[in-house]
């Protein structure tokens, strides 16, 4: 009977680390975090640190900083940094970890994500109590490090981590979309740049752009490739031009508006300029700064974060000595609809905190996400990029008003075009936005995008875009996304959806075993039976 035994027991284990891993997948979860009265010093603790970092050694070496620095004040706390490429990765890794239920403590993402990490029972820490804890909150008595006051982290900034009536994650950096401009080219054509640029203006000079003469160069650059309008983020451009013009993308609940008459009007303008080829898009071309630095783009629009690789003197130039282009680099916002009333899209990395059985673990992290709010670390990784600190504390800091005011002293840390972008944002905060956050708030972002690529690509293809190309778009990309699915009220607890495909492989490998260990059983069954036939 021991191997029946045993069988049985190894059935049961697997049958129970496979309910409790699906049920980790939104069905299952902590406890509600609750603040401990004081942080015990007498115990030692290991938090893991998860951040995006395109592989810039100085900013590797900021986090690398921070972590010893912040060490040094809590002695008793280990932080251990992962670094990820790209915050799609970050996002698959931490949807497979909650459902093994092995999370980081702390990572740097994006609240959309956050969002969907939302839909398993107390995935994620709410925050607003720990912000006003007396001796842990922000100016708290017992906090080690001069960090920020409440209230001086930038309301805008700090607007996007709010959704389901939470606070769910700090900002650490902060950006814009800017235009870097070929101002050289744009002036070459006969035009003036203005301070702030118009759609018609931009349309009206790239199309101007496209004069070719007999051998096919264009007379601008007297090359034979040119795109003068590049858009890097499409999902950017069109939640921009929706809200510049008033129309409809989503209520804060998550119903979706986004398939409409506006929409559709923007796109026949989108596909008439890729018609003539004055416009692409970074997915269908290419990064925008490589084009640009090449004098074969006038209009780049990418991120403020993005200034380094910008302009013929950028410190990450990317491209060939031999394809750089000597021109005049000007920086504007993106275009807009009514110049008067600019409208621009604010975003950025946030920090968010997992929630753990122990809340001291829990409180440890808290520590070191607040620790990167402080102005050495906020003032170090903004001068790495074109981001701008999240506190007005650092933002008004000495330190960081001299760095602003030293560009073009040299084209490392103080690149002027890099700085030019800073300011930007820094100058129209009050112009920003963020958009709404929901379960299936990435999708719908994912989705808008999607709208432009297709048609930008259906338009090469030599495809017409009429109505009925536009409503088959609509219910196409609204089915791809699963956005026909979401009917408002969109934060109500569900199931995470599509697993990544290493949980499937887990959950897959945990149903073989399952199978295994039944036909083990299966068979220990019928020799038993058989031993006992012949015992009698």
């Amino acid at each position: 009977m021991r191997p029946m035994r045993k069988a049985i027991t190894l059935l049961l284990l697997a049958a129970g680390c496979l309910f409790s891993l699906a049920g980790c997948h939104g069905s299952r979860g902590l406890d509600a975090f609750a603040i401990p009265e004081a942080f015990d010093t007498a115990r030692d603790y290991e938090i893991t640190f998860w951040a995006k970092n395109d592989t810039n050694k100085t900013q590797t070496d900021i986090y690398k900083k921070a972590i010893a620095d912040f060490e040094s004040l809590y002695p008793n706390i280990t932080v251990n940094l992962r670094l990820y490429t790209d915050y799609g990765r970050i996002y698959n890794d931490v949807i497979t970890n909650i459902v093994t239920g092995t999370t980081p403590n702390v990572c740097i993402t994006y609240p959309d994500h956050i969002a969907t990490y939302l839909t398993g029972i107390n995935t994620v820490v709410p925050l607003e109590e720990l912000f006003a804890d007396e001796k842990y909150g922000f100016g708290g008595s017992d906090i080690r490090f001069d960090g920020p006051a409440r209230e001086e982290i930038i309301p805008q900034f700090l607007e996007e981590c709010a959704f389901q009536e939470h606070y769910y994650a700090l900002p650490f950096m902060r950006s814009t979309e800017a235009c870097y401009i070929n101002k050289t080219y744009v002036e070459k054509l006969g035009y003036t740049l203005p301070e702030v640029l118009t759609w018609d203006f931009v349309w009206e000079v790239s199309e101007a752009a496209m004069e070719q003469d007999g051998q096919g160069n264009y007379l601008v650059n007297g090359q034979q490739v040119l795109i003068p309008f590049i858009y890097k983020s499409t999902d950017n451009m069109m939640i921009q031009l929706l809200r510049q013009q008033n129309a409809g993308y989503s209520t804060d609940t998550g119903e979706i508006l986004i398939f409409n008459d506006t929409a559709a009007s923007l796109l026949y303008t989108i596909a008439e300029h890729a018609e003539t080829g004055a416009f692409s898009t970074f997915k269908i071309s290419s990064y925008p700064a490589n084009f640009l630095n090449a004098g074969q783009c006038i209009f780049a629009v990418d991120s403020t974060a993005g200034a380094t690789w910008m302009g013929t003197h950028a410190p990450l130039l990317d491209i060939s000595a031999e394809a750089l282009v000597e021109f005049e680099t000007e920086v504007r916002p993106v275009p807009q609809t009514d110049p008067e009333n600019p409208v621009m899209i604010s975003q950025g990395p946030s920090v968010c905190i997992f929630n753990k059985a122990d809340p001291q673990e829990v409180l440890a992290s808290w520590l070191f996400t607040q620790y990167l709010l402080t102005n050495d670390v906020q003032i170090a990784y903004a001068e790495t990029e074109g981001y701008v600190p999240v506190t007005s504390k650092a933002q008004d800091s000495a330190e960081y008003q001299d760095y602003l005011s030293r560009g073009g002293e040299d084209n490392q840390l103080h690149y002027d075009v890099k700085l030019k972008a800073s300011r930007l944002l820094l100058e129209h905060t009050d112009h920003t936005f963020v958009t709404p956050v929901f379960n299936g708030s990435a999708s719908l972002r994912d989705a808008a995008g999607q709208l432009i690529e297709n048609v930008t690509k259906s338009v090469r293809r030599k495809e017409t875009i009429d109505d009925a190309y536009l409503e088959n778009l609509f219910h196409d990309v609204s089915a791809l996304y699963r956005l026909d699915q979401n009917r408002g009220g969109a934060m109500e607890r569900a199931d995470l959806g599509k697993l990544p495909r290493t949980a499937v492989l887990l959950l897959a490998a945990l149903g073989v075993t399952w199978a295994v260990i039944i036909l083990y059983v299966g068979l220990e069954t019928l020799k038993t039976r058989k031993t006992r036939h012949n015992t009698h």
